[in-house]
């Protein structure tokens, strides 16, 4: 979803100090994220601000390969690639905005540095699961309108598709740089400083609108895929096999694909919801890095398990095929 990664961690001063420009150290209204005992803290960076940094870094290694696989090979211009192009450059941003995020915390401490990563970090991660969306309604309409997906139509449709998502999550991206944020105001701050309790609330209700949409999209492929396989099933005279290994792959496909999403978003975005700023911050670090994981988890679910991803891959770094082997551009329903 849209997170910034500086929590309200505000009177761990032995954690933080004054490295963390947003924390209000003295004040006695907040509890400190790591508190597991009364001793007092001397580790001078926080443990969690590490497993994030350490996360973003495996996201943009990932997402990089994927960028530029998909930049450098010219068969790769489909608009289902494009899509995929489109979820592994919002990754990428993501994971370089978790490191950045962590060196201006740590290194350069400024409040407005600070809070043009938060910004940026929205933008990211509201392109990430906005591209999502969009793959989604890409695979729906790849079975819902076959005969007519590989025409020019469908690339100039996937075309608004990306420019309403980077112009959305731009837009909320910039909000909190603009304005709306609570450093002016501590009495509206989320459990994510600097966004406001009505900001956060507007990001969170955001996901589960996606998440609904996602759901009824895929239960709708679900219903296509398994009607496709029973026609088929009749039409060679082998119902019970070809049907039932054809709708199990499908299946179980699809609910891979949910399931990530949703144990990777849904506790973070609850907790926006219920959350309140006086909470002990490690439970705002607790849901937030699994909510990192699930841009660790797209370049393996949508791109490195596709053949002509590993092709171009193989050849990349081994050139161990043959470039005139024939290979057929699959759609993105048998993706």
């Amino acid at each position: 979803m849209n997170e910034s990664l500086v929590v309200n961690d505000s009177s761990a001063s032995s954690v933080a100090g004054d490295a963390l420009p947003w924390m209000e150290a003295d004040s006695p209204d907040h509890n400190g994220s790591l508190e597991f005992s009364t001793a007092p803290l001397n580790f001078p960076i926080n443990p969690w601000d590490i497993m994030l940094c350490m996360s973003g870094t495996v996201i943009a290694c990932e997402n990089a390969i994927v960028v530029a696989i998909i930049f450098y090979t010219p068969t790769l211009r489909t608009p289902m690639f494009v899509l995929i192009g489109s979820l592994a450059t919002a990754d990428l941003l993501a994971g370089m905005g978790l490191i950045l995020n962590f060196v201006f915390q740590y290194v350069i401490s400024s409040e407005t540095i600070s809070l043009i990563t938060v910004g940026f970090l929205v933008a990211s991660f509201t392109a990430s699961i906005s591209s999502l969306l969009a793959i989604t309604v890409d695979r729906y309409f790849s079975l819902y309108n076959a005969l007519t997906y590989f025409s020019e139509k469908t690339l100039q449709y996937v075309h608004l598709m990306l420019l309403g998502t980077w112009g959305v999550s731009l837009f909320l991206g910039l909000l909190p740089v603009l304005g709306w944020n609570c450093l002016d105001e501590p009495a509206s701050c989320s459990i994510v400083r600097p966004l406001t309790r009505s900001n956060l609330t507007l990001l969170a209700t955001s996901f589960f609108a996606i998440f609904v949409l996602m759901l009824t999209l895929y239960f709708k492929i679900c219903k296509i895929v398994c009607h496709h396989a029973h026609q088929i099933a009749l039409q060679q005279h082998f119902f019970a096999t070809s049907h039932y290994v054809a709708t199990k792959k499908g299946v179980s496909t699809l609910a891979i694909i949910l399931g990530t999403f949703g144990a990777s978003w849904l506790p973070f975005a609850i907790y926006c919801l219920v959350g309140e700023k006086e909470y002990p911050s490690v439970y705002t670090y607790a849901t937030l890095l699994p909510a990192t994981y699930n841009s660790m988890i797209n370049p393996i679910i949508y791109a490195y398990r596709n053949a002509e991803i590993q092709r171009s891959i193989y050849m990349l770094l081994c050139g161990c095929f043959q470039a005139s082997k024939a290979y057929r551009s699959r759609s993105p329903s048998e993706v």
